[in-house]
């Protein structure tokens, strides 16, 4: 449970994102895949500076929502503003540029094997920059220390345990300074201790870093003690979009019966 300060933080922070223009915003957003219609109008309002969970069934396009985000998928129809302007209507100079503002924890980690701690936080920097070897030594070192990956940087993935390579694969998406970070599924695979550490990792980092995140998940309700907004995606649409303690109280029974864990909607 959080301490009466971090709620502190978090309703304070909740309320600058009810009040503040969205980051990135959906409207009316349509996908398909051949016959399969994914998403269906979905409309969502992302703050900035907060952390944004976004929960449904499996299959229900959670991931698809991200991928829009990060311009591996284009709307059928709808638009995906980041600070108002349209995804589509930007330039290729723009589009590059917001690229570089994102940064992508897989499901999987997709940590490289072959490469070291070091190697694998560095990857980003050596592929995307022109940055000097000291330059990148320095700035990897600086997140291996803030990580509290010291003493592990000579190490393979297969030599760490499941939550130490979870948090490698935070360094690795925090090396660019992103202002927001997509988190798809960072719990899967994790056993309930792992799982809270890495909750709270995501949280702490937040504050620390001031980066906004957006995190698929299932971990309910154990979520929502970090998460500043919670949205609900069903048969296509943003079925709920409120705080925690909102969906808690949501009389909806198709919210209440997801997050209760009982029979899913029909």
């Amino acid at each position: 449970m959080a301490s009466p300060s971090d709620r502190d933080v978090r309703l304070r922070q909740i309320k600058e994102t009810r009040m503040a223009k969205p980051l990135i915003q959906f409207q009316q957003v349509r996908k398909s895949f051949g016959e399969l219609r994914v998403l269906d109008g979905v409309d969502l309002a992302i703050g900035a500076g907060a952390i944004t969970t976004v929960i449904g069934r499996s299959g229900v396009g959670k991931s698809v929502m991200l991928r829009h985000i990060v311009g591996l998928l284009e709307p059928d129809a709808g638009r995906i503003l980041y600070r108002g302007q349209d995804l589509l209507r930007m330039r290729r100079a723009e589009r590059k540029a917001l690229k570089s503002k994102f940064s992508y924890m897989f499901q999987s980690m997709a940590l490289f094997d072959s490469m070291t701690v070091f190697e694998n936080i560095a990857l980003p920097l050596r592929e995307k920059t022109r940055l000097s070897k000291r330059a990148i030594f320095d700035k990897v070192m600086e997140r291996v220390n803030q990580l509290e990956l010291s003493g592990f940087e000579d190490r393979y993935p297969s030599q760490l345990s499941g939550g130490m390579r979870k948090r490698v694969a935070l360094a690795r998406a925090l090396i660019h300074d992103p202002e927001i970070v997509l988190f798809d599924e960072p719990t899967t695979g994790l056993d309930p201790i792992r799982k809270t550490t890495v909750h709270g990792m995501i949280a702490r980092y937040q504050r620390r870093f001031g980066f906004t995140a957006i995190v698929v998940s299932h971990d309910i309700p154990d979520v929502f003690a970090i998460s500043h907004r919670v949205a609900m995606l069903e048969k296509g649409r943003i079925i709920f979009d409120g705080t925690a303690d909102e969906i808690v109280a949501s009389p909806d029974p198709l919210v209440q019966q997801f997050i209760q864990g009982k029979e899913e909607p029909e």
